[in-house]
């Protein structure tokens, strides 16, 4: 059970409920008015618990469950250990994490402003909108509707925020217009200056950094990323976006739709990433690039050149992930018969 002092649960919910939320059929129930107190992992679920199967490696634990209830793909139904109740549906993660957060729903807000906060000049704050101790909304910023500012967060003069977005604690967030239902977690930068100089044998001179940080709607921007505002043209995050913790954007790069990109990722700037692009962790993407929609990208690859829509590539420098691959397992071999 998920610890009661961090997480509220919202339920318990009937069979028939959680069946239209993970929009599964229901397999081996007589009743779907039987109700449902929590999800939780196969091996530790009771008879009141919703689990889930997804991943093959687990269908012991599966077949062994005490788990009144069980999002499953139909292929494993006949697995199932008798008594448990089946949600039935070909994508079992996606519904769990349907599921789980009907049962954990993000926090809403309570609509206070703390005394310690302070709302600058002409600011526009929406209704029931929560403002948490010693966070700042600069002048003229405008706060949508139900959104959270957590304690110690920093919107910048002009900032605009959607609606239910929540922001939490320590972020701040300049010359930026957030899109509605994001969330930017703990110690998020937002719309710092871009590193652009003019560099020469007598020094460097700083360029202005003159564009904004757009983030579409639906975006999730992990603890202590850093995204630069533009240099003139905007630095944009495309709606559905997901990035992980401790990721780099630089200035003017553009980002599609659903994309994901994961820890310690570095994007240079004016790179251009395309919709559904994944970037797996500590990715590194030379500027002025253009990624492909559809392409994926192996850990630890260093990207030099453009790449095509849907190729996957690999390595340092990146290439073709089957060329990498080939070349990794001959540099293998030739070490190894080196070494005999």
């Amino acid at each position: 059970m998920a610890d009661p002092r961090f997480f509220s649960n919202a339920g318990p919910f009937s069979l028939a409920r959680i069946a239209e939320t993970a929009g599964a059929d229901v397999v081996n129930a007589d009743d779907t008015a039987v109700v449902f107190a929590d999800v939780m992992p196969l091996d530790q679920a009771g008879a009141t618990d919703v689990s889930f199967l997804d991943n093959r490696k687990y269908t012991e634990s599966f077949r062994r469950s005490g788990a009144g209830a069980c999002i499953v793909a139909p292929d494993v139904v006949d697995q199932a250990p008798d008594g448990m109740a089946l949600l039935v549906t070909p994508e079992p993660y996606h519904a769990y994490a349907r599921v789980a957060a009907m049962f954990y729903p993000m926090p809403s807000s309570n609509g206070s402003i703390h005394p310690t906060a302070v709302v600058g000049d002409n600011a526009s704050v929406g209704s029931d909108v929560e403002i948490g101790p010693c966070a700042v909304v600069g002048a003229g910023a405008e706060i949508g509707d139900g959104s959270i500012v957590s304690p110690g967060a920093v919107i910048g003069d002009g900032v605009q925020i959607g609606e239910n977005v929540w922001i939490g604690a320590n972020a701040t967030i300049l010359n930026a217009k957030i899109g509605a239902h994001s969330i930017i977690h703990a110690g998020v930068r937002i719309g710092q200056d871009g590193f652009g100089f003019a560099m020469g044998p007598g020094g460097h001179v700083k360029v202005p950094q003159l564009g904004r940080v757009i983030v579409g709607a639906n975006v999730e921007i992990g603890a202590n990323t850093t995204i630069d505002r533009g240099t003139g043209p905007d630095t944009v995050i495309g709606d559905g976006t997901k990035i992980d913790n401790l990721v780099q954007i630089a200035h003017n790069v553009q980002i599609g739709q659903n994309c994901v990109i994961v820890s310690q990722v570095g994007i240079s700037g004016s790179t251009e990433l395309g919709d559904f692009v994944v970037l797996a962790g500590q990715v590194g993407l030379a500027g002025h690039l253009k990624i492909g929609s559809g392409a994926r990208i192996a850990a630890q690859s260093g990207v030099m050149r453009n790449v095509e829509p849907g190729q996957e590539q690999g390595g340092s420098p990146a290439k073709p992930v089957r060329k990498w691959l080939k070349e990794v397992a001959m540099i293998e071999r030739m070490a190894s018969k080196k070494g005999g």
